[in-house]
């Protein structure tokens, strides 16, 4: 969603490098980037105002002045400041002293509302609560229904005493969840209310009368983060008709400008709390300020990589598999089948490089990525025998096409894959005992990969030591008198046939070696 914003701010930093000191036509220059960047990327004209002033403050202060790199310096200033817009620090769900929390969730309808009740009702049962969904939007056609299949997939019950489609009192429903919360146990409830495709006092009124009757303990908006400067508008008019006490973006992973998210912090006053950028019920996650920033920058979020490949990653494969990797055992395809489902778990493999540091200069190319690659190595392995995954090297050309014939790809996919893997392999073995890239020289762990040994470092070459004895200092400089009146050797090492260091006749080794009388003209 930042991709044009992390773009115009990457091309700014760019052309403070190798800067010794800024001057003041820098800064100005900087600022006035930064400036059209956010415009472009839609945020809110009170909000970039500030962040640009905040930005020239602090550019002008000693931090950039007395700093060793300055452009550095900068980097590190907008950064902080678009953490603060951000919101600073995470925000937590409140929870109840006692009896049940109580979530309300408002918004507009088509904002995402009834699929994130079943994101924000998973991630909590993932934290070790009991939540239950409460269908009362009973306006939009079929919202019950979709409330019940999502509540089904994330594993959740679903309290739908009324079918919907404009039957029914959704502030009764919402009252009446609260007992049926407290008679079967239930810590969490989800209200799911109704939307309209614009702001009017009947929605309003509707809200206000569903927080009057179940007093939540957290009132959520939920928003839609493609709509622009919209979002912001229809903010103001929630806080001021219902009130809520955060807000939840949806739909992350679209294509919009993304400046809802750096304004609605600000010029609400409330919480960004939760984001969720995918369509899978998992694509949802706690709102980092910090982390956010990082992506917007360039930074990565290795963090939330880390989190995610935690949650994911089973932790017995993967003990089994670096024992493979560090000699107890053999690494075969299985294996590497493993590990590559394991990281697909974890989502898309552009989603996955995103969160690594610097990658958007290669933006492009991961978005043209085939994420159905991972589907035909499958195909491949697959179509092996037992035999064929255990020890690879068997794979000689008969079985290379029977392979091919059998997961519908060619011989040449399969001799890639085949030689795909041995380098892997290679190079996680590498890893796993403690050594550095392979094929590198001077990095530990060279010397397995075939290379030079990673020997002690050498010392510079000192000049010739003289003796202080006379005698011996007489017969060094004799000694390398000779020396350098010797012939030079052969720079090939090449010697003569009887041994002696003379250069090699090579007619007459040619002769010696006897061979065929057509191969002269290879010689010439």
């Amino acid at each position: 969603m930042f991709a044009t914003l992390s773009d115009r701010l990457a091309d700014t930093f760019k052309n403070l490098r190798g800067k010794g000191r800024l001057s003041e036509a820098d800064i100005d220059a900087t600022a006035r980037e930064i400036r059209i960047a956010l415009l472009e990327a839609d945020v809110a004209l009170p909000v970039v105002k500030e962040f640009v002033a905040a930005v020239k403050d602090r550019a002008r202060g000693e931090e950039v002045s007395g700093a060793l790199n300055p452009a550095q310096q900068i980097v590190k200033i907008v950064n902080e400041e678009l953490v603060t817009i951000l919101g600073g620090e995470t925000r937590r769900l409140r929870y109840a002293k006692s009896g049940p929390t109580v979530i309300l969730l408002a918004g507009l309808q088509g904002a995402g509302k009834t699929t994130l009740a079943a994101k924000l009702a998973l991630w909590l049962k993932e934290q070790g609560k009991a939540p239950v969904l409460v269908a009362a939007d009973l306006q939009r056609p079929n919202a019950v229904n979709q409330l019940q299949i999502n509540g089904e997939r994330a594993g959740v019950p679903v309290f739908a005493p009324e079918p919907g489609n404009g039957v029914g009192d959704p502030v009764a429903v919402a009252r009446a969840s609260i007992d049926e919360a407290k008679r079967k146990l239930y810590d969490v409830v989800i209200v799911d209310t109704a939307g309209r495709l614009g702001v009017d006092a009947e929605l309003m009124q509707q809200a206000a009368d569903i927080r009057d009757a179940v007093q939540p303990d957290e009132v959520l908006f939920v928003v839609d983060a493609m709509i622009g400067q919209d979002a912001v508008t229809t903010a103001q008019a929630f806080l001021e008709g219902v009130g809520f006490d955060g807000v939840v973006l949806t739909k992350l992973d679209g294509d919009a400008r993304g400046g809802a998210a750096l304004s609605i912090r600000s010029v609400t006053g409330k919480p960004v709390m939760f984001a969720s950028a995918g369509e899978k019920l998992t694509d949802f996650d706690l709102f980092h300020p910090d982390r956010m920033a990082g992506r917007i920058l360039d930074m990565g979020d290795m963090l939330t990589l880390i989190e995610q490949a935690e949650k994911t990653f089973d932790h017995e494969q993967a003990l089994k598999a670096a024992e493979k990797l560090t000699g107890k055992g053999d690494f075969t395809l299985d294996d590497f089948l493993q590990q590559m489902q394991q990281v697909r778990k974890l989502g898309s493999m552009s989603k996955i490089m995103g969160m690594l540091p610097g990658m958007g200069q290669f933006r492009d190319q991961l978005e043209n990525f085939d994420e159905r690659e991972i589907d035909r190595i499958q195909a491949i392995i697959q179509s092996m025998t037992p035999a064929e995954r255990d020890d690879p090297k068997i794979i000689d050309g008969s079985r290379r096409q029977r392979i091919a014939r059998g997961s519908g790809r060619t011989v040449t996919d399969v001799n890639q894959l085949v030689d795909r893997f041995f380098e892997a392999r290679k190079m996680m073995m590498q890893f796993a005992q403690g050594g550095g890239m392979p094929s590198l020289p001077g990095m530990p762990g060279f010397a397995a990969a075939g290379g030079r040994k990673n020997k002690q470092k050498q010392k510079p070459a000192k000049g010739r030591r003289v003796s202080g004895n006379p005698a011996k200092a007489a017969q060094q400089a004799k000694k390398a008198q000779e020396k350098s009146a010797a012939p030079p050797t052969n720079p090939f090492g090449t010697q003569s046939m009887d041994g002696e260091g003379e250069d090699m006749d090579y007619e007459k080794a040619a002769a010696a070696l006897n061979l065929p009388k057509d191969f002269s003209k290879y010689l010439n």
